[in-house]
């Protein structure tokens, strides 16, 4: 990979990620040639392409990290993990509070005050007017892992006009026309469907999907065509093209159980974006079929891979790291390569950018890990955060954002 340049930015101090992975805690999109961060801390900054400091709200109420980030109507919608779970709205030339919303009000206060129990604001998109956002809270009741979520349909003004709620944990979300989709990548309750595809303007469901394997996982990522869907299956391991009833056109294996040095061994497909040139699929760690630790190496995790409209593999390329999330533009993906916490080799710290029916048409290092990342027309942003290995004495990196031009 080339190294980036020098067009970057402080965003203050963090604690850094070490060498398990800390979630995310950073968020970052382009609007207008105009890049908003979301931070640890939960402040709002906004940078013009020299990252120059165009507004910065200090989000003096948060108690929380900024997870989640897209644009609404003109403004930024952002989403906290931490103990009210808050939605944002910020305008978007002067970073000024429009309105905030709290999701603890439904899904309710963290049974425990640690990461993985505060409420999350796992995703949030627009279609120009409306916000859609999910979020959910998990907890461990009688040893058992549960989930309370909803989704929202938010006008402009803040006010909400529908709900949809779960005992399942939502994991992404797009939206396409008159149609929203969800994805649920674990399904412990009631709720047995990994895909719903509700009706945007009335939040009812139009179809459900659901891979039909055993256990909680189900699916990873989910990305809307004209004429049907693409997602990424927890389930089964595989990528799957649906039509607009649901029905299977077809499915490629990902990353399925493959046995390396004696150990049955497979990896989650993660993401997933589909345009009319083809679809991209990226996957995860590596973990056994038995336990949760192993030394072997999935050949395809960490993997983006490409493929035809009609289900046809074009290209293969590694990633590096477990990325995340995903940032898109058009035809084109960013993926964040932030690091592998097995092997923990600093070489991964980066991003790749990759065209989605020809694969790679960039790449760039980092010292740290790169969390989030979101690609203009012109130029990548992407956000680092400092790393310091478990077993070594170095802070690799710091908390900043960079800017590298597309080539």
């Amino acid at each position: 990979m080339s190294s980036l340049g020098q067009r970057r930015v402080g965003l203050g101090d963090v604690d850094p990620t070490g060498s398990r992975h800390l979630g995310r805690r950073s968020a970052v999109s382009i609007h207008d040639d105009r890049i908003v961060v979301g931070t640890a801390a939960g402040e709002v900054v906004a940078f013009d392409a020299d990252l120059t400091e165009q507004w910065c709200d200090p989000g003096r109420d948060s108690a929380g990290s900024l997870v989640s980030i897209s644009t609404h109507n003109g403004n930024i919608l952002v989403g906290e993990r931490g103990p009210r779970g808050a939605v944002r709205c910020h305008d978007g030339s002067t970073g000024e509070l429009q309105w905030r919303y709290e999701t603890a009000e439904d899904i309710g206060n963290p049974q425990k005050e640690t990461r993985f129990f505060l409420p999350f604001v796992a995703d949030i998109v627009t279609d120009g007017e409306r916000g859609y956002v999910t979020a959910r809270r998990y907890e461990r009741r009688d040893g058992e892992r549960r989930f309370r979520s909803f989704v929202y349909a938010f006008e402009p003004d803040g006010e909400v006009a529908w709900r949809y709620e779960t005992d399942a944990s939502p994991i992404s979300l797009d939206v396409r026309d008159d149609r929203l989709a969800v994805a649920f990548n674990r399904c412990p309750g009631a709720h047995q469907c990994g895909l719903v595809v509700l009706d945007a303007d009335a939040g009812t469901e139009r179809l459900t999907w659901d891979p039909g394997t055993a256990g909680q996982r189900r699916v990873g990522d989910v990305s809307l065509l004209d004429d049907g869907v693409a997602l990424a299956s927890h389930g089964d391991y595989h990528g799957y093209r649906l039509d607009d009833r649901g029905r299977e056109c077809w499915r490629v294996p990902l990353a399925t159980p493959e046995t390396v040095d004696g150990e049955r061994v497979y990896a989650y497909p993660n993401h997933v974006h589909t345009t009319e040139s083809g679809i991209a699929f990226v996957t995860g760690n590596t973990y056994p079929e038995e336990g949760r630790e192993t030394e072997a190496r999935h050949p395809n995790e960490h993997t983006a891979v490409g493929v035809t409209p009609g289900g046809e593999r074009t290209w293969r390329e590694s990633v590096g790291g477990f990325a995340t999330g995903i940032g898109t533009n058009g035809d084109l993906l960013v993926v964040p390569g932030a690091q592998h916490f097995r092997d923990r080799d600093a070489d991964a710290h980066g991003f790749c950018v990759f065209g989605v029916a020809d694969g790679p048409v960039s790449s760039a290092d980092t010292e740290g890990v790169v969390a989030a990342a979101a690609l203009g027309d012109e130029f990548v942003a992407a956000v680092e955060e400092p790393v310091a290995y478990h077993d070594e004495h170095e802070r690799r990196g710091a908390y900043r954002l960079h800017v590298e031009e597309l080539q």
